[in-house]
Order: C-alpha cells, then sequence, then structure tokens
C-alpha cells in the first residue's frame, strides 16, 4: 500500500481494539460472527506488538512503528518520522519530519482528533494526558471508558459527529481507542461473573455490530485509509498468566488489517 501517496488525498481511520486478541479476532471472523469488520476483510494478519501495553504500544504506533508482520523482515512501514538510518523505511512509507506521525499529518493539513478510551486516555491526570496530547482535539469522558458496556456506541456516536462537523475538503486524521474488549468485559455476557476468552470474544462481537455507522460515516467523506489493529494482547490464565505488561505469545500477538475505503 502505497501511504506515500495517499497522505492529502485521503482520510485516515485508525482504530485499536484495545486488548483484542489475536486468536479471538481470527476465530470470530472465521465463524462469521463479526460480519461488519468480515464485509471489509478476508482474513486478520498476524503480527507482533511493538509495547506489551497500551501506553508503551502506543508510543511506538504515534512514532509510526505499527505491529510488525509475524514473519521474517525487513518490513517497510506505512508512516515514519524521519531519522537516520532506518531500515524499514521504503519509496512508499509516509514519511514525516515531526516527532510523531499525528503531528506530521498535521503539518499536512490534517485535523487530528482523538477519541479515548481506556485510562491512558484520560485526561484527568498527567499521564493521561501525554497520548491525546498528540492531537488538534481530543476527546475523552468516563462513558467512553472500560466501566460503561455501551462505549463502543458512545464512541461511534462522536466519532461520526466530529466527522460530519468537519468539511469534506479538510483531511482528518481519526484515532479510535475502543475499550470495550478490556477488562472488565464480563457485563457482555450474561450472568458471568468473571472475564474470561468467552466474555472477551462476545465483547468484541458487540463492537462489531456497532461498526457500521463509523465505516458509513468515513465513505461519505472521502476515500479513507482505515487501520484497526490491536495494541496489545491479554491473558486468562494463560499458562498461569493474568493480564498484559508481560512476555507471553497471547499478549505480543495482535491482529492487523487494512483497507481502504471510498
Amino acid at each position: 500500500m502505497n501511504a506515500a501517496a495517499m497522505v492529502g488525498t485521503h482520510d485516515v481511520l485508525f482504530v485499536v481494539l484495545d486488548t483484542l486478541r489475536f486468536d479471538v479476532a481470527r476465530d470470530e471472523l472465521a465463524a462469521g460472527r463479526t460480519p461488519t469488520l468480515g464485509s471489509h476483510i478476508s482474513t486478520w494478519e498476524e503480527r507482533h506488538t511493538p509495547g506489551s501495553f497500551t501506553y508503551a504500544a502506543h508510543q511506538a504506533f504515534f512514532a509510526g512503528f505499527l505491529p510488525t508482520p509475524a514473519g521474517p523482515g525487513p518490513h517497510p512501514r506505512l508512516f515514519a518520522t524521519r531519522f537516520a538510518g532506518s531500515e524499514s523505511t521504503a519509496p512508499h512509507t509516509a514519511v514525516f519530519d515531526a516527532p510523531d506521525i499525528v503531528h506530521g499529518f498535521e503539518v499536512r493539513g490534517y485535523r487530528t482528533i482523538c477519541i479515548g478510551g481506556v485510562g491512558f486516555f484520560n485526561p484527568e491526570n498527567a499521564l493521561g494526558r501525554v497520548l491525546p496530547g498528540y492531537f488538534s482535539e481530543a476527546h475523552y469522558s468516563r462513558d467512553l471508558g472500560v466501566t460503561n458496556p455501551s462505549s463502543i456506541d458512545l464512541q461511534v456516536a462522536l466519532a461520526v459527529q466530529r466527522l460530519q462537523a468537519i468539511p469534506s475538503s479538510q483531511r482528518v486524521f481519526l484515532y479510535l481507542n475502543v475499550s470495550a474488549l478490556h477488562q472488565p468485559n464480563r457485563m457482555y455476557v450474561e450472568g458471568a461473573s468473571y472475564d474470561s476468552l468467552q466474555t472477551h470474544a462476545a465483547a468484541l462481537r458487540y463492537v462489531d455490530s456497532r461498526l457500521p455507522p463509523l465505516f458509513e460515516a468515513v465513505q461519505r467523506r472521502a476515500p479513507t485509509l482505515c487501520l484497526v489493529m490491536s495494541d496489545h494482547g491479554t491473558c486468562y490464565g494463560d499458562d498461569g498468566f493474568v493480564g498484559h505488561r508481560l512476555a507471553h505469545p497471547a499478549v505480543w500477538t495482535v491482529p492487523y488489517a487494512q483497507f481502504v475505503l471510498g
């Protein structure tokens, strides 16, 4: 994909399904239980995350280091900030003279928008202001966070509202941090008293059912490069591990997809 040629002509929709495991995403798609995503991708690409938890992964993402293909490299990147000696910058890479790609898109005339979800996007504390601080506008509320079972409904509604409010001649870089997959996700299975692979999968199915208005909104505006991925996985008792910020295949192996709409 020639990202360098798309900058200036295409909007960018960057969706991170926070904490989504590769095996769960793969199996749900193969079984036809995520039809919205299935209408745009035939399979998830298996990749390795540059960080084992949200903050670390996103610092890498916003520097242009998206999840790396799981096979042997080198693997050319879509986006990069200019620095000497980069071995993953190729002719089709969109290269920015900026400290991060978000500011790079802003310099190229894009309106950069962040819709937060997990706690690292909560501006009530200083650490939570770092990642949203890259953007020209950032949105967060507790209703968009991990404890609200309807968070994705509100996130999509806000994204659509912002896209509709911006003239179609203005290019947009929209980042959405989907919080519903993150623990706690037991609210997506009636009667569940603890989080599990089953509740994680149910959360993904719920999110998938709420995504159509977002994809429809970007298609009405302009050709859009869509990036959908996880920042890291999480363990539900795998080899005795629970959670993330640890080195386990369930954490470092993530689903990735890229496609163009419009």
